[in-house]
């Protein structure tokens, strides 16, 4: 998956494509992440040929006038563009467990690295569930990620947890007892239509 800044005028996203296949890319899927001030942010979801390595793609598409690749990154098999609205089915199907399917399916619905529900009921925030890449959030940890009564972005530096590189991460409340985490290990930083999403899809838990 690339995260890509290209001019917002017509012939963009072709020359972007064009450029993508000149090196053996297969496009997979193309959705819009954010636009504004005449830039628009596309996420490629593509197929790289086994022979070629990542950093050709990078090279060819900012090699294009006004084009910058922000992110690059292996991204899990099953996400596309109707990736929000098939988790909104799968919640529907089991209210009773809606948040914890939306935790489930958040590293492919936001290509986060890893996501985890939050119990708040009791003195201390508790780890309800997390994805397989989730860190072990101690509630000293868990602490720093607060308020967990709004929807907000955070920055961790490098080694907030032994091993772990720099992470941004979004907070959005489920109910008042538990929140939703979700975050990348090194980035791109949530975008605010990225956190609208998922304030909006942990606000049909409710």
């Amino acid at each position: 998956m690339m995260r890509v800044l290209l001019p917002d005028r017509p012939g963009s996203l072709g020359r972007v494509a064009t450029a993508l296949g000149g090196v053996g890319a297969d496009i997979n899927a193309v959705e819009i992440v954010d636009k504004g001030d005449g830039e628009v942010v596309d996420d490629f979801i593509v197929d790289l040929p086994h022979d070629q390595l990542p950093e050709m793609l990078v090279t060819a598409c900012n090699a294009l006038d006004g084009v910058k690749v922000q992110w690059i990154s292996r991204y899990p098999e099953g996400g596309g563009l109707q990736s929000d609205l098939e988790a909104l089915e799968r919640m529907t199907a089991d209210p009773a467990q809606a948040a914890e399917t939306l935790v489930g399916l958040c590293p492919v619905v936001f290509r986060s690295h890893w996501a985890a529900l939050l119990d708040l009921a009791g003195e201390t925030p508790q780890l309800a569930r997390s994805t397989t890449l989730a860190p072990d959030l101690s509630d000293t940890l868990v602490r720093r990620l607060e308020p967990f009564d709004h929807t907000h972005r955070a920055d961790l530096e490098h080694g907030w947890l032994p091993g772990w590189g720099e992470s941004t991460v979004v907070v959005t409340p489920v109910t008042r007892d538990r929140a939703i985490v979700i975050g990348r290990l090194g980035g791109p930083a949530f975008m605010d239509s990225e956190i609208a999403r998922l304030h909006h899809l942990a606000a049909l838990v409710k």
